[in-house]
């Protein structure tokens, strides 16, 4: 039985034939249509999600599965007190697999150690997201033809932003990989990250405060929001959340085919004037990622393509 935590849970051949998995069922959507029928995906989602949730659900009905769960902590067990080991115990005796959201850093990987049915990570506080990262990379793949050689931008929350972190350790594992990191000082990226995997694996980054001199050097853009529920102090989350705005003004010295991302929700950071040009991936991200959950779903439940 496999869990997926960390999007290092998954070697670089095991990613490689997810994203062939998934770009076969975008030209065969017909010949998945059952591959999951009469299996159950529980969604335990302990704190608020659209995307995520929703993508994993619309992933298991499209490969003709069912799906049970709760999308807040408060209409579930845990109201009452309940651990999260009793909560997957109980839950993986109605389901085949289960996709988790908690607040709380580790919480999926001490669940994973108590559950008798696979574990997926669907993001636990500012730690993780992996199959939010599994969605980056297919889209990174289809708009750039694969993961070599490319300079990418991460820019706003690199403090708190769990996919950041998550999609730098992927990227690491890839040939000729540069980073530009652009972030206000108390938003840059945690040095248990910084120095335990880009320096660690001899990757050379720059960093800056100045997003609209930067992007004219990078192939991907990946923004993120300033998230107020990753903040203690209400005047630090109002100081900083408008300091990255993507403009099509900022865009105008940036590479014809630079590749715009964001894992989204959005509240202001990317300029809606922006979802019309070209260069505008964040919609297709969100496509990319049912795609490729359906793709793991498959391989974790081991149904036979």
């Amino acid at each position: 039985m496999r869990n997926l935590i960390d999007i290092l849970d998954l070697s670089v051949s095991e990613i490689e034939e997810l994203t062939q998995i998934a770009e076969d069922i975008i030209k065969n959507p017909e010949k998945y249509q059952e591959k999951c029928r009469y299996k159950k995906l529980a969604t335990l989602f302990f704190e608020p999600s659209t995307r995520t949730r929703l993508s994993f659900e619309a992933a298991m009905m499209e490969l003709g599965g069912n799906v049970i769960g709760f999308s807040e902590a408060n209409s579930s067990s845990a109201a009452k007190g309940e651990s999260v080991s009793d909560t997957v115990k109980t839950v993986g005796c109605y389901a085949d697999i289960i996709a988790m959201r908690h607040p709380k850093e580790g919480a999926p990987l001490a669940a994973s150690f108590k559950a008798e049915v696979p574990i997926i990570n669907a993001g636990d506080g500012g730690h993780n997201h992996p199959t939010q990262t599994l969605a980056d990379l297919l889209t990174i793949k289809m708009e750039k033809g694969g993961f070599d050689n490319l300079t990418i931008g991460l820019c706003g929350d690199l403090k708190f932003g769990r996919t950041v972190h998550s999609l730098i350790n992927a990227m690491s594992r890839y040939k000729n990989i540069r980073f530009v990191l652009i972030s206000p000082e108390e938003l840059s990226l945690p040095d248990y990250i910084k120095k335990g995997v880009i320096e660690k694996n001899n990757i050379p980054y720059t960093e800056t405060r100045d997003l609209e001199e930067a992007v004219k050097d990078l192939d991907i853009l990946y923004m993120t929001r300033v998230q107020r529920e990753r903040f203690f102090n209400e005047a630090d989350y109002i100081r900083l959340k408008d300091s990255y705005i993507l403009t099509l003004e900022k865009l105008a010295n940036a590479k014809k085919d630079l590749c715009v991302m964001h894992p989204l929700p959005r509240v202001n950071e990317i300029s809606p004037e922006v979802d019309e040009d070209s260069r505008a991936c964040y919609f297709k991200q969100v496509k990319y990622g049912k795609y490729m959950r359906m793709a793991l779903i498959l391989k974790f439940l081991e149904v036979e393509i």
